[in-house]
């Protein structure tokens, strides 16, 4: 089936699709968990698909370029294989890692010199190079490569984003076009959008990746440091400007709360590690807020982590066994956290697909968020680990 993404519902500004790969369809809004290096943290692939209900994951074209390197994961047939995911997977193109992890880098027309945050070693990266490099680690979804910005961010840096965004994305996409099949099955390109907070800049980068019309658009360099305020308009802006029958991915974002705001203006995919990052710690999302397990009023505490929720962990486990699992240092810990973590954000797209089926997005949005932000707040709370 060549991709497509068809738009079934919407409810105000929220939307349900199906987005379709080779590698099968996927029920629109997603969270994708991130699998950086291959895997996603302490999780097997198959509780990510059978019990997670995780549809799509994914890599990320620079740590997987450093290690293990493409030549194994060709030798090794592909991403898929090599991990024992047979679902769809996307990567990010590593723009946003050269930036913030790589030393010593050089920005030019053509790319970008960095080198490792491994061993020091110097490499390049061109637009060209990632469109291929992306195919050979044989991701259903390739985004293009990006100059992604930090903030502060001075008008002059943004402009040049925007201007090798779009050279890029316009290189990148002439290597294979913006549909190709290299390894047996269809994988696509997609264009990213960026400039910085400038709402002036966002629109021009918008309507100069349009122009290359890509299978799908991402938005990226939000969720950077910028206000509240500043995501949703400049998100609200780009995608109120996207076509309605292609994908829209917020890229890096975010918590519960900020999915529930990107879903309510149209966005329909998602990614970041909180939810993997933070459980390893020993904090985990609930319906009613994150909740610490270290904190000592959990150390007789024997209701499940969320006693609405299906996932394993909820189902066989008590608060105070997995405080018990951190404070002892035991991996089970992490592991179950971690589990319940993403099947909470999973279950949450579950939740608000629904609601934008039954056209009832926004009391469900309300309900929703009255429920998390009155929660018991454990980041402010008492976290004594005696």
């Amino acid at each position: 089936m060549p991709f497509s993404f068809t738009l079934e519902n919407t409810s105000g500004g929220a939307r349900a699709g199906t987005i379709t790969t080779d590698h099968g369809n996927i029920r629109t809004p997603v969270f994708m968990p991130v699998g950086t290096q291959a895997t996603v943290k302490s999780v097997l692939p198959s509780a990510l698909r059978d019990d997670i209900g995780a549809q799509i994951i994914l890599g990320n074209a620079y740590h997987l370029f450093l290690r293990p390197g493409v030549a194994l994961l060709e030798k090794a047939g592909g991403l898929h294989r090599f991990m024992g995911w047979d679902a769809p997977i996307l990567t990010d193109s590593g723009g946003y890692q050269v930036f913030s992890l790589a030393d010593l880098r050089k920005v030019t027309a053509d790319g970008v010199a960095f080198r490792s945050h491994i061993d020091g070693a110097l490499h390049t990266f061109t637009p060209e190079a990632m469109v291929e490099t992306e195919a050979r680690i044989g991701a259903d979804i390739i985004m293009s490569f990006d100059y992604c910005t930090r903030l502060p961010c001075e008008r002059a840096e943004a402009e040049r984003a925007v201007e090798l965004t779009t050279s890029w994305a316009r290189r990148g996409r002439a290597v294979f076009g913006e549909r190709f099949n290299r390894n047996g099955y269809e994988q696509v390109l997609f264009g990213i959008v960026q400039g910085s907070n400038f709402a002036d800049l966002r629109s021009r980068s918008r309507d100069e990746i349009l122009a290359l019309d890509f299978p799908g658009y991402a938005i990226g360099g939000l969720s950077v440091g910028e206000s509240k305020e500043e995501t949703w308009g400049l998100t609200e802006l780009v995608a109120g400007g996207l076509p309605a029958d292609r994908p829209r991915y917020l890229m890096g974002v975010g918590t519960p709360l900020d999915i529930v705001e990107g879903v309510s203006r149209g966005v329909d995919m998602y990614d970041c590690v909180l939810p993997t990052r933070n459980a390893r710690n020993g904090t985990v999302f609930t319906r009613d807020g994150r909740m610490v397990l270290r904190n000592a009023r959990y150390a007789d505490d024997f209701r499940p982590i969320d006693e609405e929720c299906g996932c394993v962990a909820c189902r066989d486990f008590t608060r105070a066994y997995l405080r018990h699992l951190f404070m002892a240092g035991e991996i089970l810990g992490p592991v179950l956290a971690t589990h319940h973590s993403l099947y909470f954000y999973c279950d949450t797209m579950r939740e608000m697909r629904g609601a934008i089926e039954r056209d009832a997005f926004e009391s469900w949005r309300q309900s929703f968020v009255d429920r998390y932000t009155a929660g018991p707040a454990d980041e402010s709370a008492d976290q004594s680990t005696a």
